[in-house]
């Protein structure tokens, strides 16, 4: 068992070089931790993992918590949250400001674009791993295909679709456990942690409340992006879908190029990549600052974007701590989380067509962007060919679109 000490110093390191997204960081956790370390043994890490994914939340920052709680109980766990959040939390609100402040630079708007282009090859390439991991008979491929047609025809949000999902697939899966697995023991149930983080959520909301009222923006962003911490099933890409239309659409707060670059700058931070709800967060502030220091109203809203999207994330991994033994045996439930995969493919899919269109077809579909359709198809075989890794396809990224904005 190590020491307080060494592992906080594991977790910091993880916080800083957790880039390339959740597969990567999930194998930098199992190298380090099971194979290395030998701190978990491998089944214990895989059980772990699989209720990751199956609570909503980014899986392996979610892991990560699960970890730290089984080597030093709750506070183990949310020190290794908040060594997995804070380094991309506080790189991507500086890029924010670049981004508000000089985004229409020339050179800015340059390697912006080529990051832009990256992050579309990026989205295409976890369409197809997701997909080919995800659609394993007709009722997969129904439900992708559904799920497509609902978010680009703006039928159902989100969350609808996720939940119609689940019931789907859980309806044919049949009930039980895996085989070969023994009930574990009964445990208490976490009703302090439980309580302290809804009490945690409601401190900012009573605040936003008592000082700016219900109708402010404030209070409108902490209530969004509780409501995505929830239904963050599938990874980022899938939640931002439904992000971007709300945004975008329905609140006004943001452009559509906004959420792309928010994106791109995401990509070259360590963390999860759901930190690009921060970024969100940010220009939501920034660009409806109404007379107030834009950069303040910023902050606050980056700020609360990342409270609501994180702290439920920990919580239920923390509440749900004890149970994990217990749940990755239950088949009905790996049923339900297939159909949520399978839907997730169709989501991811609305979010590549509306992001490739604005990238690529920024003109109308007859008018293509010639050197970001180049920039997009180079660095996607680069990541489906070779192993490179992603942060030198996002700095190649970046270089053609300085290289190429000014030729």
């Amino acid at each position: 068992m190590p020491t307080r000490r060494e592992a906080f110093r594991f977790w910091l390191k993880l916080g800083l070089i957790s880039f390339g997204g959740p597969a990567a960081q999930i194998a930098i956790m199992h190298r380090e931790l099971v194979d290395v370390r030998r701190w978990f043994d491998d089944r214990t890490f895989m059980n772990a993992l699989n209720f990751a994914v199956l609570i909503p939340g980014p899986e392996a920052m979610q892991l990560a918590v699960w970890l730290g709680w089984r080597l030093h109980g709750t506070w183990g766990g949310v020190v290794a949250a908040l060594c997995f959040l804070l380094p991309a939390m506080v790189l991507l609100i500086a890029l924010s400001f670049v981004y508000a402040m000089h985004g229409d630079v020339p050179i800015v708007a340059a390697v912006l674009k080529g990051l832009m282009a990256v992050a579309i090859a990026l989205i295409v390439q976890a369409l197809i791993r997701i997909g080919g991991r995800a659609l394993k008979g007709p009722l997969h491929v129904a439900l992708a295909v559904a799920a497509l047609v609902l978010m680009l025809g703006r039928v159902l949000p989100f969350p609808a679709v996720v939940l119609g999902a689940a019931l789907v697939g859980a309806l044919a899966g049949r009930g039980g456990v895996v085989a070969g697995t023994t009930a574990p023991a009964p445990v208490n149930f976490p009703w302090r942690t439980l309580a302290a983080g809804v009490a945690l959520w409601c401190v900012p909301a009573l605040t936003i409340l008592a000082l700016a009222g219900g109708e402010s923006l404030y209070f409108d962003v902490y209530r969004f992006f509780t409501t995505a911490a929830l239904v963050t099933f599938g990874g980022a890409y899938a939640v931002l879908a439904w992000v971007n239309q709300q945004v975008v659409e329905v609140y006004g707060w943001l452009t559509l190029a906004d959420t792309i670059a928010g994106l791109a700058l995401a990509e070259t931070t360590p963390g999860p990549l759901i930190i690009v709800l921060q970024f969100i967060g940010f220009m939501a502030g920034w660009n409806n600052a109404s007379g107030a220091n834009p950069g303040l109203v910023a902050t606050i809203t980056a700020l609360l974007t990342s409270w609501a999207v994180f702290l439920p994330a920990v919580i239920l991994m923390l509440v749900g701590a004890p149970y994990v033994e217990k749940v990755s045996g239950n088949v009905r439930l790996g049923a339900a989380l297939a159909g949520i995969t399978a839907a997730v493919v169709g989501v991811i899919a609305s979010l590549a067509i509306a992001f490739g269109r604005s990238v690529l077809f920024p003109e109308g579909i007859g008018q293509p962007d010639v050197a970001g359709m180049g920039i997009t198809a180079v660095a996607f075989a680069v990541l489906s060919f070779t192993r490179v890794d992603v942060l030198w396809v996002i700095a190649g990224g970046a270089a053609a679109g300085l290289i190429l904005g000014f030729a």
